[in-house]
Parts: structure tokens; C-alpha cells; sequence
């Protein structure tokens, strides 16, 4: 049977309800893409290749990638701990970790940045501790990771607590009674299972980590070519008016984007051609 003889809506309304997402998808998605791309070229590759040269976009572009570099396997080493916790066992409190997990999908940034800043700023909980050692957290790049990670921890633990909670335990626990270890099983059992959506849990942890405004803002000082990472070089580079300059920088996370959903759609296909047994 096809998928039309299982619907009843008549052909003028599944033309309407495509026409209707397909003009969604474009006004709020490929509208706004294009526009970056021919702003950032309006006048020309070489404004737009000399802004990308700019010594302040360099150390912007630098920052990104470090604070991603470290706060995405902090996450992925959480997450697989997480997941494998909270699917593998019951215990007291598992609730609340769950709950605890999706917190920074309920907060917004900007309040995670206050916070951090409320315990390591100068005047802060720990600020008079940090500046006796001569520790600097808060405009600094440990600040910058931090807020990162606090925002983005939830992408790997989310995607693999409800695949690992599909499989269930019964591969691992014919490797106990077959005198497998701990460690052994979990490499060589659970994680061949979840290979893929661990790998596109990192995928969504580290756009976010790169593309984070909020957090990072509140926690950086926005002191330029040392604290501004690349989406806050882009704020301040719109507020002088050099408008050019800043939607060349936002092509680099605007191209972030496009080979995230690239990658996103081959593990899509390729798990999808796995399940069917192609």
C-alpha cells in the first residue's frame, strides 16, 4: 500500500500543507541564509576575505574553536556517563538527574552567564579566594568554558538516554554471564550500539558550543581580540556599522550550520539504510 492510500486528506490539501512548509522553510530559513552570503559579499571577495583576516576575527575565530575543543569532550564524557547511568541502573535520585540534565534547556544563557559570574566574579562567592591566588575565571577564557559547557551538556546525554533505553540491557547482560568485564562491555557492546548517535549528540553539542551568544556574553567582557568569541565579534562589529565586515564573520557560522545539517542528514541516511538491513 502507498503512503497516499493511507491518508485521507484530498490531493488540493496535501498540496497546501507542502506548499504552506515549503514557504515557511524558505521565509524563515533560506531567506535569511542567502541574505548573510550577499551581504557579506556586497562589496566584494576582498572586503570579505580581509575581513576574515582582521587580527581581532582571527583571536575571535581561535577562541571558538577552544572553548568548543574543551567543553565538547567534557560533555561527551558526561553525557555517556549520564545516559549510561540513568538507563542502566535504578537509584534514589534518578528523577532529579534527569531533571538536572535538561536544566539549561529551561534557563535562559544569559541567566547562566549572571550566575557565573554571582560565584567567580570579583565581588562574588569565590571572587576574594580567586583573587588572593591570582586566578582569573570571569573575563578570562575559563569563564568562557564554562558558561559553554553549562549550555550545551544536555545535546549528548539527551540523545543517548532515549536510544540506549530502546535497546535495553540484554546484549550487556549476555556479556556478564559470558564473563565479560565492565570496561570490555561497554566497549565493545554498548558503544558499537550507540556509535552513531553519540556521534550526532557531539555533532549538536559542539554547533551550539561554537554558535553561543547568551552565556558567553555575560561571562567574557567583551574585550576585543581576547575575550570576544566569533559570534560576539559579530555583535560588535554590526554596532560600528561595519556591516560587511560582520556578515563576512557570520558566513563562518552560517557554514557551520550548512555542514552540520550535511552531516546530520548522512548519519540520518546511513542509520536509516542500518535499520532497514541495506
Amino acid at each position: 500500500m502507498s503512503h497516499s492510500e493511507v491518508t485521507t486528506e484530498s490531493r488540493a490539501v496535501r498540496v497546501l500543507l507542502i506548499t504552506a512548509a515549503g514557504g515557511v522553510v524558505t521565509l524563515f530559513l533560506l531567506l535569511p541564509l542567502m541574505a548573510v552570503f550577499i551581504e557579506a559579499l556586497r562589496k566584494g571577495w576582498e572586503v570579505f576575505f580581509e575581513a576574515l583576516r582582521d587580527e581581532a576575527a582571527l583571536s575571535a575565530v581561535k577562541l571558538t574553536l577552544t572553548a568548543a575543543a574543551i567543553s565538547v569532550p567534557m560533555n561527551t564524557l558526561f553525557g555517556v556517563a549520564a545516559a549510561w547511568a540513568v538507563t542502566k541502573f535504578r537509584f534514589k535520585g534518578r528523577a532529579l538527574l534527569i531533571s538536572l540534565i535538561d536544566l539549561p534547556f529551561a534557563v535562559s544563557p544569559v541567566i547562566a552567564g549572571l550566575v557565573w559570574v554571582l560565584l567567580f566574579g570579583s565581588q562574588g562567592w569565590f571572587g576574594e579566594w580567586l583573587e588572593k591566588y591570582d586566578l582569573k575565571i570571569i573575563f578570562a577564557l575559563p569563564g568562557i568554558v564554562i558558561a559553554t559547557a553549562f549550555v550545551t551538556f544536555p545535546f549528548v546525554a539527551r540523545e543517548l538516554i532515549p536510544l540506549m533505553e530502546s535497546q535495553g540491557s540484554d546484549q550487556e547482560e549476555a556479556a556478564v554471564t559470558l564473563g565479560a568485564g565492565g570496561w570490555k562491555i561497554f566497549w565493545r557492546v554498548t558503544v558499537p550500539n550507540i556509535k552513531w548517535g553519540l556521534l550526532y549528540g557531539i555533532l549538536l553539542c559542539n554547533a551550539r558550543a561554537m554558535g553561543e551568544f547568551g552565556a558567553v556574553s555575560v561571562v567574557s567582557g567583551h574585550i576585543r581580540g581576547e575575550t570576544n568569541t566569533l559570534p560576539l565579534h559579530v555583535e560588535v562589529l554590526y554596532n560600528e556599522y561595519q556591516f560587511s565586515a560582520a556578515f563576512a564573520c557570520a558566513t563562518l557560522l552560517a557554514l557551520l550550520a550548512l555542514v552540520t545539517l550535511g552531516i546530520k542528514s548522512a548519519i540520518e541516511h546511513f542509520t536509516g539504510h542500518v535499520a532497514n538491513g541495506h
